[in-house]
């Protein structure tokens, strides 16, 4: 078995084929567990279940093509696979579509949860796993009330409800914001953790059971024959194996053409800044809704992220972004957000234009395997994605239904 990228999804696929038996191979052009796996808010949020095809959301892109400074970016460039995406996703942001995903996306989001739970009696002490819940924060009543018609949509069609809080409650609850503050919404089911220590513990996990990892390691060729992928060819030698999985992330458009199938996922750039654990930082893992930022307290570290740049595979960190993701925090916390950078990172996601992630067979290749497209819930839903691919290639019954994220349906 050998699997073609060493992402959270690929270290997922491994975990449950080696549990099923497989002698597994996995390699990665860069670090394992690194790239969007690495140095993301670290949420595991099955209150994430609207897809990002809401109505309006198309308008908001196109504004953001003069507006630098805004948390959602979309550049002009002469990039048909683009445009093509972009009016693929516009058709879909419509009411009865958020509906329609949302309850494929609900399926896989509760499935992993579950998968984590198991996970975490392994892990939960390394990872700094979380069972505080998931704040959304407003610093205005107008976008505290706007954000109570999602969470009535969540309650009514999903079962998912929060409990909202006013500026006072809000405060008592988390001391490490400000006062003045509108209010927020708890999803006290949603957790958190470490990413870089989760993913670090998986792989040293996974070595000692005899998983096999090669990082820095770059894909060059697919060798096909009779409807099979036979050998990969690598910059580390060849790679033979009896099936093939490709959890190649924002990569995967680059090889659609050599395994035969239309993988339409474009870069999503996010961005991080990791910085000391400030003095009276909060308790709580955070979103900031009107800034879109995200805000992850970790034991010796303090994390703010987030954003959504559609830029093409643009590897710059600006400094404009960088600041913003501060400036966007301090009206909403106590502690200063000021210090210096321990880390500073930007990652690609791979955006589908339907919000849902790429799971199955390749349909034209009979032992090639697809894990891909998560959009921005790669972390959240990798149990349940190696979970599939486990069941799929041992011809077991599938735990949920991945019909819906077919390669097929491309």
């Amino acid at each position: 078995m050998v699997i073609a990228g060493a992402g959270i999804i690929g270290i997922a696929c491994a975990h449950y084929l080696n549990e099923a038996g497989f002698e597994v191979v996995i390699f990665d052009q860069g670090k394992a567990g690194g790239a969007c796996s690495r140095a993301n808010c670290g949420y595991i949020c099955p209150s994430h279940i609207p897809p990002l095809t809401e109505p309006g959301a198309i308008g908001i892109a196109l504004k953001s093509v003069f507006n630098r400074r805004s948390p959602f970016h979309l550049k002009f460039r002469p990039s048909p696979a683009l445009w093509q995406w972009m009016w693929q996703f516009a058709k879909r942001c419509t009411h009865q579509q958020v509906l329609d995903a949302g309850r494929h996306l609900q399926s896989i989001l509760d499935a992993s949860m579950a998968e984590y739970h198991s996970l975490m009696k392994l892990f939960s002490s390394n990872a700094e796993w979380q069972e505080r819940g998931l704040l959304y924060v407003y610093e205005s009543e107008r976008g505290l009330d706007a954000f109570a018609k999602t969470d009535q949509m969540l309650e009514e069609n999903f079962g998912v409800s929060a409990k909202r809080l006013n500026g006072e409650q809000l405060v008592e609850m988390e001391p490490g914001l400000k006062e003045g503050l509108a209010g927020a919404f708890h999803y006290q089911s949603d957790t958190s953790l470490n990413p870089e220590s989760l993913n670090k513990s998986w792989v040293s996990d996974l070595k000692r059971r005899g998983v096999e990892f090669i990082e820095d390691c770059e894909l060059q060729k697919i060798g096909k024959q009779n409807g099979r992928v036979m050998q990969i060819k690598t910059s580390a030698g060849d790679l033979d194996a009896d099936h093939f999985v490709f959890s190649l992330g924002a990569w995967s458009p680059k090889w659609s053409d050599a395994l035969e199938c239309k993988l339409p996922i474009e870069p999503g750039k996010g961005y991080s800044l990791t910085m000391d654990r400030p003095d009276g930082a909060p308790l709580h893992p955070m979103l900031f809704p009107e800034k879109k930022i995200g805000v992850s307290p970790f034991e010796n570290g303090f994390r703010l992220g987030s954003m959504m740049e559609f830029v093409g595979y643009d590897e710059t960190i600006p400094d404009h972004r960088l600041q913003l993701l501060r400036d966007s925090a301090r009206p909403f916390l106590q502690a200063s957000v000021d210090g210096p950078a321990q880390d500073t990172w930007y990652g690609w996601r791979p955006m589908t234009w339907d919000s849902l992630p790429v799971v199955g067979p390749a349909p034209e290749l009979k032992n090639v395997y697809f894990a891909t497209g998560h959009n921005m819930l790669g972390l959240s839903l990798a149990p349940s994605t190696g979970r599939l691919i486990k069941e799929m290639i041992c011809g077991e019954e599938a735990h949920i239904n991945p019909a819906a994220f077919s390669p097929s349906r491309f």
